[in-house]
């Protein structure tokens, strides 16, 4: 009997506001521990949260970019459970009445594209950090009470590989909208897998084994490799998986036993007592929709189509924004965008990296590459000499018609000058000649370099294989 997965992802993102959720304390990474607190995020007796509304319009605004509804209302709960990085023993969260609900995101998948309901967004807040040493144990409280959204999808994804892509995609989408960093170093990005097996023909679901916590995307990937085949393998041979919860040794690679699996009663959800419902108005609905972005796919598809690029140079300017800003800013105006996102890709990027310059301390205007671009395409200079207008460009910021008048550059295309060269190089390498005459069609790449070397580079490439090939038959 065939087996397969089945997976949803709960993704815990940290969202990009200045302060915390209920406080006006810094949400900032790599404060001294217990820095940024107050009697809120303390969770001091007598202390009242008011919400973040920075907070409110990221999460609708995640709503707006993962294809969701925005409800007219939605309210807080408190989610009872007492844990040392808990300090009121309770999280203000969303159950029944989240901030958006039923999305879904598209994403690149096994050649094609993939989709991946979300079943809600909500908004809730984050806890502090334990760290262990040897003899005691502390808790880090500067997390607890930053603004934290999780991301819930349907249990659409069939693989490892899947989750991998799927969770890419929405850290790409998230960091487009300016929603968060999503930078998983700072732990700003966590993410809870829940998967069950069940026989390829049955539509009732497994028991779901949920694995927690988990900070890398790769991670997700490797623990789901594990415990897939797991899984199979312990009801092929007629064992029984019950609910539970299992963490992931990323050293050992295996995933380990925590606890049976708690059901959402037991965290005794009510309404948050001291935080009134929200309810979103039409004028605060649109200001926030006008921060929507065009999502990375969709950049892709526009790039790929209307400037005519291959996938590959169209996820490069999809992965860094500011230099696909920088390209497109010269594709609109250019009849060969292909052209100048070779220049861009493949010369730009490069020099940039070579003298860690960035895109704004650039000396020469975007129209100097159309220029460039020109003087190439007219013939006036070659491919080989607009490299070193191109290096003296960038290091002086002078224009390519300038640095090709002062330092001579000018593409020779007059036809005695090219035949006097060509008539050196034939001269001067008989046997070449002799074997392009034989059939040995490489040879006259060989003369062509000759007569290059001749002209210092500046003769017109196209011109001189013209005149070899006619001198030559």
């Amino acid at each position: 009997m065939e087996y397969e997965a089945v997976i949803g992802l709960e993704t815990h993102v940290q969202l990009k506001t200045k302060s915390k959720m209920w406080c006006g304390c810094p949400n900032e990474f790599g404060a001294e521990p217990n820095t940024n607190v107050c009697p809120v995020c303390l969770g001091l007796p007598g202390v009242l949260p008011v919400a973040n509304e920075e907070a409110l319009r990221l999460t609708a605004l995640t709503g707006f970019l993962l294809n969701c509804t925005i409800p007219r209302s939605a309210k807080f709960d408190r989610k009872n459970y007492f844990y040392p990085d808990m300090p009121k023993n309770y999280q203000i969260t969303q159950y029944d009445q989240p901030s958006t609900a039923n999305g879904y995101v598209e994403f690149e998948f096994d050649g094609g594209i993939s989709r991946v309901r979300i079943t809600r967004a909500h908004l809730e807040e984050d806890v502090g950090k334990n760290f262990h040493f040897e003899r005691h144990s502390g808790v880090d409280f500067n997390r607890a009470g930053v603004p934290l959204m999780e991301i819930v999808s349907e249990p659409d994804i069939t693989s490892a590989e899947m989750a991998y892509a799927y969770l890419n995609a929405l850290k790409d989408i998230l960091v487009y909208g300016g929603v968060s960093d999503c930078d998983m170093e700072k732990g700003m990005v966590r993410c809870d897998v829940n998967v069950s097996v069940r026989p390829q023909s049955q539509q009732e679901l497994g028991a779901k084994i949920e694995i927690k916590n988990m900070n890398s995307f790769s991670g997700v990937r490797r623990a789901l490799e594990y415990e897939i085949p797991r899984q199979i393998d312990v009801v092929r041979k007629g064992g029984k998986l019950s609910q539970e919860t299992r963490r992931w040794d990323d050293i050992a690679c295996v995933t380990e036993t925590m606890r049976s699996k708690e059901m959402a009663h037991d965290y005794r959800y009510f309404p948050e007592p001291d935080l009134m419902p929200f309810v979103p108005s039409a004028e605060w609905l649109e200001e926030v929709r006008r921060r929507v972005v065009e999502l990375p796919l969709a950049k892709k598809r526009r790039f790929m189509t209307d400037y005519q690029l291959p996938a590959t140079d169209a996820e490069t300017f999809v992965k860094d924004v500011p230099l696909g800003e920088y390209f497109e800013t010269m594709a609109r105006k250019s009849k060969n965008p292909k052209a100048i996102a070779n220049w861009v890709i493949n010369n730009l990027r490069a020099k940039m990296a070579e003298s860690f310059t960035a895109l704004a301390e650039l000396k020469f205007k975007p129209e100097h590459l159309l220029e460039l671009l020109g003087l190439v395409e007219s013939g006036k200079i070659s491919s080989r000499i607009a490299q070193e207008v191109f290096a003296e460009m960038f290091a002086s910021g002078q224009s390519p018609n300038d640095i090709v008048q002062s330092k001579g550059l000018a593409q020779v295309s007059d036809t005695g000058a090219v035949e006097k060269f060509c008539d050196e190089a034939i001269a001067a390498n008989p046997k070449s000649a002799e074997d392009f005459r034989a059939g040995k069609a490489a040879a006259l790449n060989f003369l062509k370099g000759q007569v290059m070397k001749l002209s210092k580079g500046k003769a017109n490439p196209n011109l001189v294989g013209e005149i070899l090939e006619r001198k030559l038959r």
